[in-house]
């Protein structure tokens, strides 16, 4: 059945095998023995229950099999009419679900949303009695969501953390950051009109949560599985019973700590939080890059976001380009690999970076490769037009001091060497770009007594800031081009 575990069903009946009749001649005739209907007519009914294989949760969830006598035979029989119905305890009828909310109340983000889990809208009223299927499926979701959320208080209950984890009746409560809240919320609404109404309120999902729901099926299958595994049967050993790597321990000479990290296992709660602090640095991640996107136009920045992810591992690339100039001038392209505590940035050359939870950090880091992009950009622009690199620094150490990173300079010549061009660009301060022009043309310099010979004319003189905002192009690549066109001799 869809929607739950699967059904197991046990009959329990006094009439299963067949009865054999010996006539006076000494033959032997077989007669089948009776449905579970013609059964349910002569005794009170079958029992069956709906637990799952593995299953550690004491609700056995027993319901009962019965003949349907509600309507008479005599008159027509509906076309939804079932001879079979079935009985199944109160505390097991109507829809459940559950609930879960990440909630962030700052301007940094806002709340990710609410979504409900397993839920399953309430089978429709029919003229006669709802099919017996339709209830077994939704007594199915109400016991595995008892059964997940009975796991889920349990282990809030034992785990021990920084922040403890708060369980409040049908509601449990914790903070995987700072300021972000988890709540787990059970539901269980009955086919009365009362419960209707409470259930239809209305929730703002999140796309990235309802992956939870899928997670948490996986997880509860993953713990039945561990449960029925711990049975080992009687086998052929040398060593004691229990796990492969711990038989080893004694030959590969395992230290304390190797020992206790094969003993640890996550719960089913630590992995739903673990798997939220991912969603949440991850949404915050998009949401940085987005909000730098669409502020900064130079340079441009571009995210793309792999397709196939773990639960607690995500990865997008991250490529800082100027309009017009991708080939010319090759972008800085960035591995960010999103976990469940931090980031781990891989540059292009194989350097590793890694970044916490903060906001700030990853912030700040994205600005300074921006503001580094655009002196790179330079250094290619100068390849390409025939120009001569005479220095360059991603980090100066003169200057003014800049609160986000470092700022980065660069100092190109002319093909003939007649003019210089210096480019200091930083996160905070921004670009400012100085040319250096010969001292031939430079009227305002003194005449001294010193320097008799013509040769020391060649030198060039003081640096000239150039008033950049006043200059054409549509972007700093582009100005660049036609500053180191109009001082290239012809």
């Amino acid at each position: 059945m869809s929607g739950g575990p699967a059904v197991q069903i046990s009959i329990e009946s006094s009439a299963e095998k067949q009865v054999q009749e010996v006539g006076l001649d000494g033959s032997e005739t077989y007669v089948q023995p009776l449905s579970i209907l013609e059964e349910a007519g002569e005794s009170a009914g079958c029992r069956g229950t709906a637990t799952e294989q593995g299953s550690l949760f004491p609700h056995l969830g027993t319901f009962e099999v019965i003949k349907n006598t509600d309507i008479d035979l005599d008159k027509k029989i509906p076309e939804d009419y079932c001879p079979l119905d079935v009985q199944i305890p109160s505390d097991l009828e109507g829809s459940a679900y559950l609930r879960v909310s990440i909630q962030k109340q700052t301007s940094d983000i806002g709340d990710l949303g609410t979504v409900n889990l397993f839920k399953r809208s309430l089978p429709k009223a029919k003229p006669g009695t709802p099919h017996w299927q339709t209830k077994l499926e939704a007594a199915q979701d109400v016991l595995l969501c008892k059964e997940i959320f009975a796991q889920l208080s349990r282990e809030a209950v034992q785990i021990k953390s920084q922040i403890p984890h708060i369980v409040v009746k049908n509601q449990i409560i914790s903070q995987p950051f700072p300021g972000l809240q988890l709540s787990i919320s059970f539901c269980h609404s009955t086919n009365d009109k009362k419960s209707q109404k409470t259930s239809s309120e209305k929730t703002t999902p999140d796309g990235d949560l309802y992956v939870l729901e899928h997670n948490l099926h996986q997880l509860i299958r993953e713990f039945h599985k561990q449960t029925l595994s711990n049975i080992v049967m009687p086998h052929p050993a040398s060593a004691p019973f229990g796990h492969k790597r711990m038989r080893l321990a004694g030959p590969q000479a395992f230290d304390k700590n190797e020992i206790n990290t094969m003993q640890q296992r996550e719960g089913l709660l630590e992995k739903i939080i673990k798997q939220a602090k991912h969603i949440f640095l991850r949404r915050r991640t998009a949401r940085i890059i987005d909000s730098l996107a669409s502020r900064i136009e130079d340079p441009q920045i571009q995210a793309h976001w792999s397709s196939i992810n773990d639960v607690y591992e995500s990865s997008v690339k991250v490529l800082i380009t100027s309009q017009g100039y991708e080939q010319i001038c090759k972008s800085i392209q960035l591995q960010l690999n999103i976990g469940v505590d931090q980031i781990r940035v891989v540059h292009r050359d194989g350097r590793v970076i890694t970044l916490s939870h903060q906001e700030q950090e990853l912030q700040d880091f994205l600005l300074s490769q921006m503001s580094q992009h655009q002196v790179l950009a330079v250094q290619q622009l100068a390849k390409v037009m025939g120009w001569h690199v005479l220095s360059f620094s991603n980090h100066v150490g003169l200057g003014p001091v800049e609160s986000i990173g470092n700022a980065s300079s660069i100092t190109v010549a002319s093909p003939n060497g007649d003019y210089s061009v210096s480019v200091r660009n930083g996160p905070e301060s921004g670009c400012k770009v100085m040319v250096q022009f010969p001292r031939s043309q430079c009227k305002e310099l003194p005449k001294s007594d010193v320097l008799q010979d013509n040769k020391w004319q060649y030198l060039r003189g003081p640096f000239k800031e150039v008033q950049w905002n006043k200059m054409e192009g549509r972007n700093f690549v582009y100005k660049m081009e036609l500053l180191m066109a109009a001082l290239t001799p012809c």
